[in-house]
């Protein structure tokens, strides 16, 4: 999963770097001040200006024009960089309302337009849109060194951190994150290093955008195509009739198609009887911008390593890994290893375990083969049926995911007391989009929820939230938030419900996490609003919420299967709770060698390597099991080489140990809805934006540190100091 925040602070500061500030301490301003400095001026142009309508406004999806969004980005930067300019040049003394409000202001119709074209840059990337993102993508990068360079505006923002006394608590934690921003991206360089850096930020920017645009090329363009019945033994009715409508799709009534996605590619390879087009369609997907034509990415992540060493080095750091952790929770590589290499040795223990169960009854069977990487899932399910006597087959009838949909509102009710209710008059982006709005249990409005589930030509690949706006009351009045959970489930036929496996129902859950993380939030400032939290502790609370569909109450009332209405059994539901630690070995193993490589390939310096070959000499060398790859091979890992989770990766893990712990705060209690457990979770956790230190908040909620035993106990791995 990942979460794409609204651009917030002068839209590019917070695109790239996601940092927040509040706080001053020469003087108390009036509130008017920073209002006098950041006048909204109505351009005409709807991209452009306040949004208008219901809820306090909402994005004008339908009045959005593909053709002016390059014109309207252009004159956005123009409005903003006058703001910015209004700011830095106040002749009256820095304060944190002239200074820091200030600029919490700025921005807003660039961050608007921002708004309007990244949704349709995720979800509509077609016709023009990646021409106007290789175009932007640069000039994104420039406005932030800008402002981030720019001496008067830095001077102001030093002068009011080194004078925070007066400040409140989130004040301070605002100005501080703001000065740690800048400080970060260079604004104590000279002039000389300052051009450098830019230098080097433009050409990533270019380079992220085209690894990005390589990996949806490769996913839209290499389908693999069953032409005849034969070749779908072993799949389940429901996996057919999908394939059947992506091949309906791409044009191609009458036959089946296995899309370049995890989503498609997973399930055939878990039920395919055909060995020969299980290895086909899993060199197609893990060959993803690998290829050796124009859109391969191996040049290009050689490139990006190089200029993210030098932009470190530039900076003072080690490596690039060490830039990157020094404001999450993790703080530095070492910590952030030490928790992968405990995890790591029982990881591929278990997966050396897996392999012979599977590799015994491949035998049994006299096929005489040995289990390769497009082997294991098909493998282990059948060990999944022989050992817990599960066939998730059996679960799929009962995973509809309207009514998981519903689940997770009801749930949201319970710890949260929001109420959801399905709205017809807000305009959406597409016709398979829909919006709730969010009240609480007086009525009040809260915000609203935007659900995209469906897979479609131009949407990325996986499963995020968007924060289209996110929650502040800079003005001493709430602006209430909106937020977005994107699917890529395959549509089915009218009037079919849609079903979907238990891996994406917890996908969907955690998901429906982050955008409850975004509805919760109370705080003043909007970068410090949400989600915007370290990546490190951002998934922890979304992981908390996946753990809401294995509840009773869930499972009663909305995993029912879709033909009778009859709730899952017991008995069912008792194997899948039986199999929870099943194949931990393949999962732990393949997100971890991801993780590891990661890392490594962030801490290997600035020479230039060939990253198929530090892939293999790496994972060669950490012991990696030859049956399993990286979730994400390097050529299409998109969270490091066009997302932000570079030498990040780990965050996931990270955060796992935080929910695991968390769960069994729950557990204790008795249950994922005892009141007092989820109103201190509310009050520690979701509420509080990034207004405190994310250790403290968990320590607030827990009464002690994180302890990583909970961690091991969750996959079921043996305690091992």
């Amino acid at each position: 999963m990942s979460t794409m925040s609204q651009l917030t602070l002068t839209t590019a500061i917070a695109a790239v770097m996601a940092f927040g500030v509040t706080s001053c301490g020469v003087k108390t301003p009036t509130q008017s001040e920073s209002q006098m400095l950041i006048q909204e001026i109505e351009t005409g142009n709807v991209l452009l200006d306040k949004w208008t309508g219901p809820y306090g406004g909402v994005p004008p999806w339908d009045k959005a024009d593909v053709s002016t969004m390059s014109a309207s980005l252009s004159t956005g930067f123009d409005m903003a960089r006058t703001e910015i300019a209004k700011i830095a040049d106040n002749a009256s003394a820095p304060n944190f309302d002239n200074t820091i409000v200030a600029l919490e202001k700025s921005g807003a119709a660039l961050n608007r337009v921002a708004t309007v074209f990244f949704v349709h840059a995720g979800n509509l990337n077609k016709g023009e849109i990646p021409n106007i993102l290789r175009e932007m993508s640069p000039k994104f990068s420039q406005f932030n060194d800008e402002i981030n360079q720019n001496p008067a505006l830095f001077a102001r923002v030093k002068t009011i951190y080194e004078n925070m006394e007066e400040l409140n608590t989130e004040q301070k934690r605002l100005v501080k994150n703001y000065y740690d921003g800048f400080v970060r991206q260079g604004a104590t360089l000279n002039d000389e290093d300052k051009a450098a850096m830019s230098k080097i930020n433009s050409r990533l920017a270019t380079l992220t955008n085209s690894f990005g645009q390589n990996v949806l090329h490769d996913e839209e363009s290499y389908i693999t195509y069953i032409e005849d019945e034969t070749g779908l033994s072993g799949l389940p009715d429901w996996l057919k009739t999908s394939m059947a409508s992506a091949a309906k799709a791409n044009d191609k009534e009458g036959q089946w198609a296995i899309t370049n996605t995890r989503s498609s590619m997973d399930p055939f390879l878990t039920y395919s009887d055909n060995r020969a087009m299980r290895e086909k369609v899993w060199n197609t997907y893990y060959n993803r911008g690998d290829n050796g034509d124009e859109w391969d990415n191996n040049a290009i992540i050689t490139e990006i390593l190089q200029l993210r060493d030098q932009r470190a080095k530039l900076l003072g750091y080690e490596t690039h890994a060490h830039w990157k952790l020094e404001n999450q929770m993790a703080k530095n590589p070492k910590n952030a290893i030490a928790l992968m290499e405990k995890v790591w040795p029982h990881a591929i223990g278990r997966a050396k375990e897996e392999v012979a169960e599977m590799q015994a009854i491949a035998d049994g069977e006299g096929v005489f083969i040995k289990i390769a990487p497009w082997d294991y899932r098909y493998y282990a399910e059948k060990v999944r049926k022989d050992k817990y006597d599960l066939d998730l087959n059996e679960v799929k009838p009962y995973m509809q995911m309207e009514k998981l949909r519903e689940g997770m509102m009801w749930a949201a009710g319970e710890v949260y007391g929001f109420d959801f209710k399905l709205l017809e008059d807000v305009p959406v982006f597409h016709e398979d989009v829909r919006v709730w709005e969010v009240t609480n249990k007086a009525g009040d409005h809260i915000g609203l929820w935007y659900f995209d589930p469906y897979a479609r030509t131009g949407k990325r690949s996986g499963a995020w939230m968007n924060a289209y706006r996110t929650q502040q009351k800079l003005d001493g009045k709430p602006t209430t938030v909106i937020v977005s959970n994107n699917s890529n489930f395959v549509k089915g036929n009218p009037g079919e419900p849609v079903l979907i496996s238990w891996d994406d129902a917890e996908t969907l859950f955690h998901e429906f996490g982050h955008a409850l993380h975004g509805l919760n939030s109370k705080v003043t400032y909007p970068t410090l609003s949400g989600t915007a939290v370290s990546r490190d502790y951002v998934e922890f609370p979304s992981q908390i919420h996946e753990r809401w569909l294995m509840t009773p109450e869930v499972l009663n009332n909305y995993a029912v299967h879709y033909e009778t209405g009859e709730p899952i059994p017991q008995e069912l539901v008792d194997k899948i709770k039986k199999a929870s630690t099943f194949r931990q070995g393949f999962d732990t193993t393949e997100y971890l060698a991801s993780a590891l490589i990661d890392m490594k390939l962030h801490m290997a310096g600035g020479e230039p390597i060939d990253p198929d070959t530090f892939e293999r000499e790496t994972l060669e060398g950490l012991g990696m099991p030859s049956e399993i790859v990286m979730r994400h091979r390097t050529p299409h890992f998109n969270h490091i080489f066009s997302g932000g989770y570079h030498a990040g990766y780990y965050a996931y893990l990270w955060a796992d140990s935080l929910s695991a712990d968390a769960s069994e705060a729950f557990v204790e209690a008795g249950g994922f809805y005892d009141k007092a457990t989820a109103k201190s979770f509310h009050d520690n956790i979701m509420s509080v934006g990034n207004t405190i230190d994310t250790a403290d908040g968990f320590r607030a909620f827990r009464g002690r540190d994180v302890k990583v035993d909970a961690l091991m106990r969750d996959r079921g791995f043996a305690d091992k100091e």
